[in-house]
């Protein structure tokens, strides 16, 4: 890598003089001074060190000093051109920042922005920073926010610094912290929703900037709240998952809108959020959720990073068990109402965020437009920008189905918003596997993937919609490992790629039938060990069998599955001998 742009040598070694002194007089980070931040996660460490038992490495690192006092470190990296090694790629994440190697030796930077939600100016911003210091693209992720890839180790602080003078940040989108508040993306102008998600994830949002010990958790925390609008925001795969419900006279409490709140989702582990057992008015959905993360802080493991996650300490605990250590947290105690008193949000629209829709403001619509994977390239991200303030409010909305939603575009500018997409390359319509095709970066872009699930993933499509016509829309969704990053398991066809023979070639096992929210269903694994070459082709088989042997032309692919055993579905779906 070169010199700092716009630095002279002399100013280069000089400044790469000066932050490694300072770097070495903070221990690496570590101010070395009691930290109350640290105060919670150092009680909970000390726990298990007195059963006898092993902090692992990122708990050691967390304990020589709070990751968040890295800056002069990461300052000292940049003025060198050089990237992090040992556990400071760790203490890098805390700062948004992922080293990529070895599937790129670049950093990737994940941003936050609560509810999925951005302006246009920060668009265009984002698409200046991903052209002058990463790979000229992002990528949307499923918790509806973006990722900047490709950059380098001396563009490090620019890129934060350069986020922070458009009002966003990537405080905390890594490592054990708890990642992007997501709501429901058509919060505000959803004709059938409940509650306007925005303000709640605003609030969280902040309040988890402004405190510092609610950082270094025992593992990554995810947390989203669905208003109960026409399109899914997953909230039950999450650690807290906070469903608006209505309450009608006679519950015995106010009649209204509350959350019920639901714990420990995590199906990449095969777990959906449990209901808590509460429901809870809007402005008690931020301290109850702080209370849980903080009562996680205190009990979760932190020995096993594979059982360090919510759904452990649920597991052993039990639900009630861990509410009565929440509510002594909380200091109040939330309205306690089974789910059968509780009238459930309308439905969920599949592939919603797709196409046209009329808002709840009259004259008014908001575009869902399918990306390729969830890519965005600097023309891409800098058009859309333009649309959205030439024809809307200036307001783009990310959705955790890897798209994105334009809003506020007055019916008589609709058309002029489909040409103008268009020319960009991009659609208001698309088929029934695209509208719902998911992919996590794969490979190309992460160490721990074992195939290319971008790239596959428009390969599976191109193959598909040459041969298939659906009427019914249908989700596919591909990771490239048990991390699940793209809920392989809540797909209606999940993959998840593996080494496939003696040579190690790609491929995936296949799972189906899986689903969220109203189709609340872990996918079960019909295929293994498919070669990434004959996985089209076994796709097809499988969408055509759905296709001849459905009920009717009503029938979802997820009733189809639901209804047939998994030796039923084999046969199924692999066709005339």
């Amino acid at each position: 890598m070169g010199a700092e742009p716009g630095l002279t040598e002399e100013q280069q070694r000089y400044l790469e003089g000066f932050m490694r002194g300072i770097a070495a007089k903070l221990g690496n980070g570590a101010s070395g001074a009691a930290d109350p931040a640290l105060d919670i996660h150092r009680a909970a460490q000390d726990r298990f060190l007195a059963q006898g038992k092993s902090l692992v490495p990122e708990e050691l690192a967390k304990r020589e000093g709070h990751p968040l006092d890295m800056w002069d470190a990461i300052g000292a990296n940049v003025a060198a051109a050089r990237f992090p090694k040992g556990l400071d790629v760790f203490r890098h994440k805390f700062f948004g920042l992922f080293y990529a190697a070895p599937a790129q030796d670049a950093f990737m930077c994940r941003l936050r922005m609560p509810n999925g939600i951005l302006s246009a100016h920060q668009l265009r911003g984002i698409a200046a920073i991903a052209e002058q210091h990463g790979g000229g693209y992002a990528d949307v992720t499923t918790r509806a926010n973006l990722q900047i890839r490709e950059i380098g180790a001396a563009h490090a602080i620019a890129v934060l610094t350069s986020l922070q003078d458009l009002g966003l940040t990537s405080r905390g989108a890594g490592a054990d912290n708890i990642r992007n508040i997501t709501g429901s993306p058509t919060a505000g102008i959803d004709p059938q929703e409940l509650i306007d998600t925005r303000p709640l994830a605003h609030a969280l949002h902040h309040y988890i900037l402004n405190h510092r010990e609610l950082y270094g958790l025992p593992r990554k925390f995810n947390i989203a709240f669905d208003g109960g609008g026409r399109i899914g925001v997953l909230e039950d795969t999450n650690d807290i998952g906070f469903t608006a419900v209505r309450v009608e006279a006679g519950a015995g409490i106010e009649p209204g809108v509350y959350f019920r709140m639901q714990l420990g989702g995590i199906t990449g582990h095969g777990d959906f959020a449990r209901d808590a057992g509460v429901v809870l008015t809007p402005g008690q959905c931020v301290p109850m959720a702080v209370a849980v993360v903080r009562v996680f802080i205190a009990s979760g493991d932190r020995t096993d990073r594979k059982r360090a996650r919510l759904k452990y300490v649920l597991d052993a605990w039990g639900i009630d068990k861990f509410m009565d250590a929440v509510v002594a947290e909380a200091a109040f105690a939330p309205a306690r109402l089974p789910v059968s008193a509780c009238t459930p949000r309308g439905p969920v629209e599949k592939q919603g965020h797709i196409g046209i829709h009329p808002q709840k403001q009259d004259g008014f619509s908001y575009a869902g437009i399918a990306l390729p994977v969830g890519r965005l390239g600097v023309k891409e991200m800098r058009g859309l920008a333009d649309i959205a303030d030439a024809l809307g409010s200036g307001t783009i909305r990310l959705t955790v189905w890897q798209n994105l939603i334009l809003s506020d575009i007055p019916d008589a500018h609709v058309a002029a918003l489909e040409e103008r997409v268009a020319a960009l390359g991009l659609a208001t319509r698309v088929s029934a596997v695209r509208g719902g095709l998911v992919a996590c970066t794969g490979n190309t872009g992460c160490k721990f993937s074992a195939t290319d699930t971008k790239g596959q993933a428009r390969i599976i499509a191109d193959y598909l919609d040459a041969r298939l016509a659906l009427d019914q829309p249908i989700n596919i969704h591909l990771t490239g490992c048990p991390n699940s990053c793209a809920q392989h398991y809540v797909g209606d066809i999940g993959l998840l790629g593996i080494k496939v023979g003696e040579d190690l070639v790609e491929g995936y096992t296949i799972v189906v039938g899986g689903g969220a929210g109203g189709e609340r269903t872990l996918a079960r694994e019909i295929d293994a060990n498919v070669p990434m070459a004959d996985l089209p082709a076994r796709l097809e088989r499988i969408l055509a069998a759905y296709l001849a042997h459905r009920r009717d032309s009503a029938e979802s692919f997820h009733d189809f599955s639901a209804r047939h055993s998994v030796d039923a579905l084999k046969r199924l779906f692999a066709g005339p001998d």
